[in-house]
Parts: structure tokens; sequence; C-alpha cells
């Protein structure tokens, strides 16, 4: 078997769709530094090529009103058990252009594992960006995450990420997203992880909602165990009239694992609204218990919760 099919077969074991055979579907894998394959559809442009041991260079370009009818699915990840991949990533959506990514990174047999993404996206007026990501780091914690992303959003321009690992171990994650907005335009950051062992999740999201009108959500769910810990940084600032925002931080925590929420909102006009909420606890016990008495062993019922908080 190739390596293409190998990350093929890797990305289906993650629950992802068999869409690399579609001709209407675009997508990239990307293995380390190789690019295993590439396709593109009308009104997407997409570039991918290797500068450097590990490091691949990509560029996507949505053009001027172009609407991309299905999700571009993106495949990134290293096979063996050792080795580093480095993504410089270049989004331009273009005036009134529309786009839905599906991104799986996938590290199958980790143990000393770099996965590392410098990303900057800028959107034009009216366009938008949906960027779901998944990940898949095996079962032994060997997988180190680094993100950063730097956010440029024109007039009402809309920005959508969803950052999702919910199976199998976290080892270590830590990025860094800022976005900057303009007049009427709507950003939304999620997160939802699961972390066990020893993992380390640090998040810090952050958005200055610099024009009239725009708007700003920022919502990290977070369940740890044993003695995984996570810092969460949500970050929210209103310069403008008519601004609004809400940072939403929940994290479930058992055993011996410590979590942190530093939720931070400044209002710079008296016309704009920023809110937050911070809750870091065990499972709900009004919830346990009613579960418990539908017959649901107590690590059942607490299973149960904790799925329905991160899959919400």
């Amino acid at each position: 078997m190739d390596d293409y099919q190998m990350m093929v077969e890797a990305y289906k074991e993650t629950g992802g769709e068999d869409v690399f055979s579609d001709s209407d579907v675009a997508h990239l894998v990307l293995e380390r530094d190789q690019v295993l394959g590439a396709h593109e559809v009308k009104g997407l442009e997409v570039e991918a090529h290797k500068v450097d041991e590990g490091e691949v260079k990509v560029k996507v370009v949505i053009k001027k009103g172009a609407k991309i009818e299905k999700p571009v699915h993106m495949c990134f990840g290293v096979l063996p058990q050792k080795g580093t991949q480095k993504i410089d990533m270049e989004v331009e959506v273009e005036a009134g252009g529309e786009v839905e990514v599906m991104a799986d990174c996938v590290f199958p047999s980790a143990v000393k594992v770099r996965h590392i993404m410098d990303a900057s996206i800028h959107l034009a007026p009216g366009g938008s960006y949906t960027y779901k990501e998944n990940h898949y780091h095996g079962d032994d914690g060997g997988v180190e995450v680094i993100v950063n992303a730097k956010i440029d959003m024109e007039e009402e321009s809309t920005l959508k990420t969803l950052f999702t690992l919910l199976k199998g171990r976290v080892g270590k994650i830590d990025f860094d997203y800022e976005a900057n907005l303009a007049a009427q335009a709507t950003v939304e950051m999620l997160a939802r992880i699961q972390g066990s062992a020893d993992d380390r999740v640090t998040i810090r999201e952050a958005s200055d909602l610099n024009g009239e009108g725009a708007r700003g959500l920022l919502d990290s769910k977070i369940s740890i165990r044993e003695q995984a810990e996570a810092e969460i940084y949500n970050e929210l600032t209103a310069n403008a009239a008519g601004a609004k925002g809400h940072v939403d931080c929940t994290e479930i925590i058992k055993d011996d694992a410590v979590a942190r929420a530093v939720p931070i909102v400044e209002v710079r006009h008296p016309e704009a609204k920023v809110t937050h909420e911070a809750t870091i606890g065990s499972v709900d016990s009004t919830q346990l218990q009613t579960l418990m008495a539908r017959g649901l062993e107590e690590e059942e019922a607490s299973e149960v919760i904790v799925q329905g908080l991160l899959n919400g």
C-alpha cells in the first residue's frame, strides 16, 4: 500500500468520508512534506509545494463571488512513529467568496511527532470561510501540535472555526488564533477537546471587534482526567458602536486533572457589549443522578454527560 492510500485509510479510520475519488470534491492530501494528492474545482485555487525538509507551503484562493458547493477536504498527517510536519498556510477569500473546509489531521502511529501550522487568513468584503479541523493522535500521547493563525476580516465577512479532538490521546496542543474584524463582520471560534493521562492543552483565542456592528463568539469546551492539564485564554475586545461578543469556557475535570480558564473581555465604546461565562468543575450532579436513576452506572452516566457537552 502506497503512502497516499495509507493516508486515505488513516483518514477513513477517524470517521472521514470517502471523497477523494469524487471529481466534484476539491481535496489536498499531505504526508509530512509530500503532496500526495490535490484536486481543484471551479472557483478554487490550491497551490502546495515543499519548501524545506518537513515543510510545505500551501496557498488557497477562493475567487471573487465563487460559492464552493461541496466542502473542501484536506488531510494532513505523519504516518511513521517519528517525524515533523510544518505547514505554512495562506488563505485568501476574495469578495463574496464562500467555502467550507474539512481538515483532518491524522497521526495514527505517533510516538514522537510534531505538527506545526502557521496560517494567514484574509477575508475580503462579504467573504465566508468555515474551517472544521478534526484531529486523531493515536493512543500513545506522542504528538505535539503548535498552531498560530492571524485572521484579517473585512466588512460583512464571516469566519467560523471548529477544532475537535475527541478520540485517542491529545499529547500536547498549543494553539493561538487572533482575528481582527471590520464593520458587520462575524467570527465564531469553537474548540472541543478531551484529554487524559499527562496530556497538555493550551488554547488562546482572541478577537478584536474593530468595526461597527462586528460580532464575536469564543466557545471552548474541554474535558480532562487523570493528570491532564488545560489552560484556556479567551480574549474579546469591542472597539466600536454596536459591537457585541460573548466568551464561554466550560471545563470538566476528573481525578487529578488541573484546569485553568482566563476570560479577558474589554469594551472601548459605550455602545458596545461583551459578556463572558467560565465554568470549571466536575459533571453536573443533578444530571448525574438523573441518569443513574435510569439504570446507568456512575462512570457510564458521567461519560454520557461529557460526550453530550463535547458534541454540543
